[in-house]
């Protein structure tokens, strides 16, 4: 059992402000596997001051040279790939994430996005100097917004963190982190790193909690900007918080991304089947992209609907630390309790269970079986709204425009995938789609590309040299 008695704040182990504790149990067995701390509102506060004194420090952190800072990025990374498959299983063991995917991914990706935003500040030039339209020169510096105040959800809760420190210390902010309550074990190994890589004290803080922390977290008066990974429901919260406050935000929110193959596609599943897997049910469908609604030719649903069938249908649903698991359990009981529901809403509302629609005969562990729904209407509250699991919804169009409508028939706009023998006529498909971001016979985000929604799927981008001017201010001085 994992098992810390303190807080990471201003750069050393704290002690809580009280005795409250957040149990982690086992998505794969239930048992309780650890605990930490839970913070209370004046470990925020300390958190929070103790960033605000690291980047107002006259030698800190954000006035360090952008050489300085990369190096120190690359530091954090080394140290956080000799904990890579540590941290690894503590979030398989918390999540139900495979292990198989959590290695690949949690493990890998945090210490991939430092080094890659120490390349880039290497490179990036603070200051600009342009010529001006009505004589003169105009100097267009930039420089770090301030203190940062990132919610992290539990589905990647080691990935999504990287995304917001990462280019967030590259500019030079300073941090106060909030793990998800089911994923914060995982915590402790990342905060080691920060302080063996000499990540100065107060520059990166954590503070263990739930929704009425995190929502004290986006108030605080000490907080310059905010950046949140989670449902929609939340972010429309944060974002009417921070509106009224004028302070800037990132919102990175829910999905239903469409999965369209046209009517030439390769379904070969020993070609493409881990491709099909990786776009439509990795880490066992708790992920915001996912191609939840597969939109298939009338020419050809029957065919699609067996391919998907035979795709789910042979997955291996187990222990989320046997490295030969594919789809693991849901991360809680309250999440299963969840897609269980929506399972039953496709029922009763007509569609046609084609493989799963139960659990797997388990005695412990959160566990759905993978479900392929046929005879789906986009209408049908299934194809509308963010499940969060194993389920996939097929839909059958007419033709290019029918299923381009469909597509864009939803409230969000995340992420989506085309999936054909001919490339120019996928990318013409793709451009259509009102989503931000979207793949051709795949699709896996890549560091050097900004990631983000559209629409009720989120503001602002993560990733690529973009992100980083989210966390800085611009000022303009005219000679």
């Amino acid at each position: 059992m994992s098992q810390h008695d303190t807080l990471f704040i201003g750069g050393e182990w704290a002690s809580p402000s009280s005795g409250q504790r957040i149990e982690v149990r086992s998505a794969s067995t239930e048992e309780i596997i650890g605990s930490v701390p839970e913070a209370q509102e004046a470990d925020v506060d300390a958190a929070v001051a103790a960033a605000r004194a690291a980047f107002e420090d006259p030698d800190g952190w954000a006035r360090w040279a952008p050489t300085d800072r990369a190096a120190a990025l690359e530091r954090f990374a080394d140290a956080l790939d000799k904990r890579g498959q540590e941290i690894a299983k503590l979030v398989s063991a918390q999540n139900g994430m495979p292990v198989a995917i959590s290695s690949r991914f949690e493990g890998v990706f945090p210490s991939v996005l430092l080094r890659y935003y120490a390349g880039v500040i290497r490179q990036a030039e603070p200051e600009e100097r342009r010529p001006g339209l009505l004589g003169g020169t105009t100097i267009v510096r930039r420089y770090p917004i301030g203190v940062v105040g990132a919610i992290v959800p539990w589905n990647f809760p080691q990935s999504l963190a990287a995304f917001k420190y990462a280019p967030a210390l590259a500019a030079g902010c300073t941090l106060v982190i909030k793990p998800s309550p089911e994923t914060v074990l995982d915590s402790v190994p990342l905060a080691e790193a920060a302080s063996e890589a000499g990540i100065p004290a107060g520059v990166i803080n954590w503070v263990p909690g739930g929704r009425e922390i995190g929502a004290y977290l986006v108030s605080h008066p000490g907080i310059d900007k905010v950046s949140f990974t989670g449902s929609t429901a939340a972010g429309r919260s944060i974002g009417e918080v921070c509106g009224r406050l004028l302070r800037p935000v990132t919102l990175e929110l829910g999905g239903k991304s469409a999965a369209i193959v046209l009517d030439d596609a390769q379904l070969d599943l020993a070609a493409i089947g881990e491709k099909l897997f990786t776009a439509t049910l990795l880490n066992n469908g708790q992920t915001c992209f996912l191609g939840t609604r597969v939109l298939a030719p009338r020419s050809r649903y029957d065919e699609v609907v067996e391919v998907f069938a035979a795709l789910a249908g042979s997955l291996a649903v187990g222990d989320a630390l046997d490295e030969t698991t594919q789809v693991g359990p849901l991360a809680s009981d309250r999440q299963r309790d969840r897609v269980e529901g929506y399972i039953a809403k496709g029922k009763a509302e007509g569609a046609r269970v084609v493989v799963g629609g139960g659990r797997p005969d388990r005695d412990k562990g959160w566990f759905v079986q993978p479900t392929i729904f046929a005879d789906v209407d986009n209408n049908h509250t299934i194809a509308q709204e963010e499940i969060f699991g194993p389920v996939l919804s097929l839909i059958p169009y007419a033709d290019d425009d029918d299923a381009v409508r469909i597509a864009n028939d939803s409230d969000y706009g995340l992420g989506g995938s085309v999936w054909t023998g001919d490339d120019e006529r996928g990318l013409a498909v793709a451009r259509r789609v009102q989503t931000g971001s979207i793949g051709l016979n795949n699709f896996m985000l890549d560091p050097t590309a900004p990631f983000g929604g559209v629409k009720a799927s989120g503001l602002g981008r993560e990733l690529g040299p973009e992100a980083i001017g989210h966390y800085q201010q611009t000022q303009s001085i005219f000679t």
